[in-house]
């Protein structure tokens, strides 16, 4: 079997075991709910705690979830074989530029992809960093379920999951969401 159909049917059970939620616990979203534009939203009380995420960047290096504790990280995963994750590209580029400056920090997650279709993908489309994630492995850490691609979470500044979007995403919808999130309290 080519290494490439290996990786894909790889990556291809491990999203099958994320998207079913895996632990038999209760999901997340189903203490939440959901708007018509498909945006989970999580009053704070019912937030779980992002796990500890680490991972290679594109451009190398590393990067470290808890770096960046105390801001609103916007986590999306992505392909470069993704066609919505090619329409959405723009809107999230424009939303990290509206946001920044409300101390909120994007990062992509890559998957079943190679390294160089991952660069070429982002060159001159976005200028925040992605992690290198050929089998699925970074998604995993987030144990959450429906982590499909494309997929954004938006974490709080205590590193909750406070939203969470399936599939492609707009400016118009993840935006107000940011800047909502951006906008609570510390504590």
């Amino acid at each position: 079997m080519p290494r490439r159909v290996a990786a894909v049917l790889v990556a291809a059970a491990l999203a099958a075991g994320v998207l079913s939620g895996c632990g038999g616990e209760e999901s997340w979203e189903k203490k939440c709910t959901t708007n018509a534009d498909n945006v989970i939203e999580c009053a704070p009380d019912q937030r779980p705690e992002a796990r500890e995420v680490t991972g290679e960047l594109l451009t190398g290096g590393t990067y470290d979830i808890s770096q960046d504790r105390g801001k609103v990280v916007v986590v999306n995963f992505w392909g470069s074989w993704c066609s919505p994750c090619r329409a959405e590209a723009d809107d999230l580029e424009g939303t990290y530029q509206a946001t920044k400056a409300k101390n909120v920090t994007f990062i992509g997650v890559n998957s079943r992809d190679d390294k160089d279709s991952a660069k070429a993908f982002e060159r001159g489309r976005v200028t925040y960093p992605s992690i290198f994630d050929p089998n699925g492995s970074v998604a995993l850490k987030f144990d959450v379920t429906q982590v499909s691609t494309p997929a954004t979470l938006i974490l709080d500044r205590q590193g909750r999951i406070a939203a969470g979007i399936r599939g492609a995403t707009t400016i118009a919808v993840l935006q107000p969401v940011v800047e909502r999130i951006a906008a609570e309290s510390n504590g």
